[in-house]
């Protein structure tokens, strides 16, 4: 069967598909895949040529997948396939530090073995995950994936909307979902408006291989420039850095060749893991805060960054977009098997509400906390030790926060809840 010339008929209404997805990312494919086995049919309209992103050679660009988040996957069929290829992020400890000193003496220490549930959370190369999302796309059917196409406009039209494509054409669905980015064109086309602001700030990325094994521990270093992350990758002797430093520092530091960007790096790294060396390329990229003013509109819903960019910090970029992924699912196939059209205000109004109070409160309180870490003030800097030093010594806090850095908190879809959809 031709997977690029589809021709459904929905529920005796003449539309090409049920939904639309604009953004074949790591979104856009999870809300496909999620639509699809639900027995929707689906379009993914991907501005990526196909299998972009699949690479055999490792690049050190990884995620920090929540516990909910890998149970999403699991609910998708895929986790079977990418566990092998993680890493199970076993603790977690953040403190304070500045270069060359070392982190401060009151930390926060988070250890799964506290939680029933097990590992708080996974490391995954992107490369796995997309080429993963890319397979089970090919594999499933009702759903088409078109590469190396955008979408280019859009139309309420009643009980559905047009959508023009960059190759001339036009399709028609109940229902359009944004999954393509900050820079989201169905979001501009929609009018929908942007609220944010830019932190001054850059993520230097890399990977890096050391002496002594990482043990499957995430640490957190608040420096006064911005949070330096060292994240564990398999098999044990390699990590993923997310170096956050002001703008002007950073792009000086972009600028060095590798052995002195690593003279530069290693007295904030510092030498608990053994001498340490670069792993493949870096990568820089700019920090700001962009939230959406509104998830919806006629015939359309935004999803992950088209909703919602966010600051690196705690590695919730993609774990939100992917609880919007699950509730957007949920809500879209209920409204299905109830007969009502999944496109409508009021069933989209549902989505909105689950989702935008939960992630801007999300989005401001680790703006917020980079905004407190990110200084050298010494006041500041007594307080916010302490404060970790406290939630670190009450277990129920302490649980508490480890709960939430898995994903578990708050109203659980589905999918995140370990439940089918």
């Amino acid at each position: 069967m031709d997977r690029t010339a589809p021709a459904h008929i929905l529920r005796g209404m003449n539309r090409d598909y049920e939904v639309i997805i604009a953004g074949g990312g790591l979104n856009g494919p999870a809300l496909g895949l999620a639509l699809a086995g639900a027995g929707l049919s689906v379009l993914v309209v991907d501005a990526q040529p196909a299998r972009a992103r699949a690479k055999a050679e490792f690049d050190g660009r990884a995620y920090a997948l929540a516990l909910a988040s890998r149970r999403l996957l699991e609910g998708l069929g895929l986790w079977d396939r990418l566990e092998p290829l993680s890493q199970p992020i076993r603790q977690i400890k953040a403190s304070d530090g500045r270069p060359g000193e070392g982190a401060a003496p009151f930390l926060l220490h988070f250890d799964s073995a506290e939680l029933e549930e097990g590992a708080m959370g996974h490391m995954l190369e992107d490369r796995h995950l997309y080429a993963a999302f890319a397979d089970a796309m090919a594999a499933q059917p009702g759903l088409t994936h078109l590469p190396a196409t955008e979408v280019t406009g859009q139309e309420p039209e009643g009980t559905g909307i047009a959508v023009t494509l960059s190759d001339g054409r036009r399709l028609t669905a109940a229902l359009l979902a944004g999954c393509d980015g900050r820079a989201s064109g169905t979001a501009a086309r929609a009018g929908i408006r942007r609220t944010g602001w830019g932190y001054d700030q850059t993520a230097l990325v890399c990977a890096i291989r050391h002496e002594l094994p990482h043990e499957g521990t995430a640490h957190q270093f608040f420096m006064p420039g911005g949070p330096l992350a060292i994240l564990p990758l398999p098999p044990g002797d390699r990590s993923s850095i997310v170096w956050s430093e002001e703008a002007g520092a950073a792009a000086r530091i972009a600028a060095l060749g590798d052995d002195a960007f690593l003279d530069v790096l290693r007295p904030r790294f510092g030498d608990f893991l053994g001498r340490i060396e670069l792993a493949g390329p870096r990568f820089s990229y700019p920090l700001s805060l962009s939230l959406a003013e509104s998830y919806v509109a006629p015939r359309l819903a935004l999803v992950g960054d088209a909703a919602h960019g966010v600051h690196p910090i705690a590695g919730q970029g993609l774990n939100l977009g992917l609880r919007d992924v699950a509730a957007l699912a949920e809500v879209v196939v209920d409204a299905r098997r109830r007969g009502e059209d999944i496109g409508a205000v009021d069933v989209l109004a549902r989505y909105q509400s689950w989702r935008r109070f939960d992630a801007t409160a999300l989005a401001l309180g680790m703006d917020a906390v980079n905004r407190l870490f990110s200084n050298d003030n010494p006041i500041l800097r007594a307080g916010r030790d302490l404060g970790l030093g406290v939630v670190n010594a009450v277990p129920g806090l302490r649980r508490r926060f480890m709960r939430q850095a898995a994903g578990l908190s708050g109203p659980l879809p589905r999918l995140m809840a370990g439940r089918a959809l």
